[in-house]
């Protein structure tokens, strides 16, 4: 199993009923695919530098988990079908990137407490 992050782009008309109910199918079609959830933090409405689909704004969300390389292409299939995904993007991460993940993950955890 690898690690993974996948970035997604919520479009911004969804209210956060819709946004808590997209990362939480999300989490779902995950766990269906035998992948371990990490972490999963929902970073906000965020201003984009360009327009997508002509939206100024998205809502961010941040997938971290570990996966079989083959449910990858599932997975990002089901995002490309999704209408409130404006864009994604899955990146497998290397030891440099999972201990970075792992100490912004920690720093953000000392913060909320």
């Amino acid at each position: 199993m690898n690690n993974y992050e996948t970035v997604l782009i919520l479009n911004p008309v969804l209210s956060e009923e819709q946004v808590k109910e997209s990362i939480d199918k999300y989490k779902g079609l995950l766990s269906s695919f035998k992948a371990e959830l990490v972490s999963d933090e929902l970073w906000g409405l965020k201003k984009m530098k360009y327009l997508i689909q002509n939206k100024k704004t998205g809502f961010y969300v941040l997938f971290e988990y570990k996966a079989n390389p083959s449910s990858i292409s599932d997975l990002e299939i089901d995002l490309k079908r999704d209408e409130r995904v404006m864009r994604f993007l899955t990146v497998k991460l290397d030891k440099n990137a999972r201990d970075y993940a792992e100490k912004r993950r920690t720093k953000k955890e000392a913060i909320v407490k």
